[in-house]
């Protein structure tokens, strides 16, 4: 018997299965399958790990022993992967798998069909009949009794299996027509899903573009409150300045005011004889004529102190702030 009748051959399929394991994972061989120089068989997979295992350090070839009967396998820089396929055992699992497929398929068709058989419904009035025809009329099966004697006798009645393709293709185009909705709501579903990842990042985008604006705004009202700001200041300082050079002035007029008075206290408070006095008199009266003869004092101007025309308006700005919408072109 050679090995593709042992395939087909029911009796040699223990057999087989045996001969078809790999001696290392126990299992079916799992494609691709390597032979070895021995011309035992392995998973390349499984060859490869225990390649591995022996080679922790991934040198470039290496040797491993055949797990069967301890053959030493020494291997090329190309690793297992250099090792030759074995394709007449790869098609053997082949036909191994498809075999045990169709056989596996047939035994579930018998048992459905043994299921049906054993199933098949009796008519409700005559519980010896199987139910075999289709009353259109009723739009009901039932069975010929009913038909010839019963409740069915007068109505229009077609072939079961005729009516049951009908209704069959029918419903199959109710499948059909119920995936092709289905497929336009996944589709509807699936658009409205991007539409809201959209909404989410555009609103994103927005939100930051909205922040750059106003920080732009926040920019240049600080901007403008600084330079505001420095113009009080500068007003300030120089009003400040004047004011206090034309007190600076008044205090010096003040010590010499003061000085002259000391010199003509003393001047006049000194013993000394008449003419000595007069002598002296006539120079203190001019020097005090000339300290008292300098620019009348006087206060400061009306209003100085007022700072009021530094005053902005900003209900305009408020109004134009309070106003602002988003645009909507």
């Amino acid at each position: 018997m050679d090995i593709v009748s042992a395939v087909r051959s029911g009796s040699a399929m223990e057999s087989l299965e045996q001969q078809l394991s790999c001696p290392i994972c126990l299992e079916m061989f799992t494609k691709p399958v390597v032979i070895l120089p021995c011309q035992h068989n392995l998973c390349r997979g499984c060859a490869n790990d225990l390649f591995e295992s022996r080679n922790a350090y991934h040198y470039s070839g290496g040797t491993f022993r055949c797990p069967t009967c301890r053959h030493e396998v020494v291997l090329d820089r190309h690793g297992v992967f250099g090792l030759q396929r074995n394709l007449l055992v790869e098609n053997i699992i082949d036909m191994y798998k498809q075999q045990q497929e169709g056989k596996g398929q047939l035994e579930e068709e018998e048992e459905v069909r043994k299921k049906e058989v054993g199933d098949e419904p009796r008519c409700r009035e005559h519980e010896e009949e199987k139910i075999n025809i289709y009353c259109v009329t009723c739009q009901t099966p039932t069975c010929s009794m009913c038909k010839v004697f019963g409740a069915h006798k007068d109505c229009e009645v077609a072939p079961l299996l005729s009516v049951y393709n009908t209704q069959k293709a029918e419903m199959r185009v109710a499948v059909e027509t119920l995936a092709a909705s289905s497929a336009a709501l996944q589709a509807a579903v699936a658009q409205m899903d991007d539409a809201c990842s959209l909404i989410v990042e555009n609103g994103e985008r927005q939100r930051r573009r909205l922040g750059e604006s106003l920080d732009l705004l926040y920019a240049i009202l600080e901007e403008k409150k600084g330079e505001l700001l420095e113009n009080i200041g500068r007003e300030e300082r120089e009003r400040v300045a004047k004011l206090n050079g034309v007190a600076a002035l008044h205090r010096q007029q003040l010590q010499l005011s003061a000085a002259m008075q000391e010199k003509l206290t003393a001047s006049m408070q000194t013993q000394c004889s008449a003419a000595s006095f007069l002598l002296d008199a006539k120079t203190l009266r001019e020097e005090a004529e000339l300290v008292a003869g300098g620019a009348p004092p006087k206060g400061p101007e009306p209003g100085v102190e007022s700072l009021d025309h530094m005053t902005i308006d900003t209900s305009e700005a408020q109004r134009l702030l309070s106003a602002m919408e988003f645009s909507r072109e």
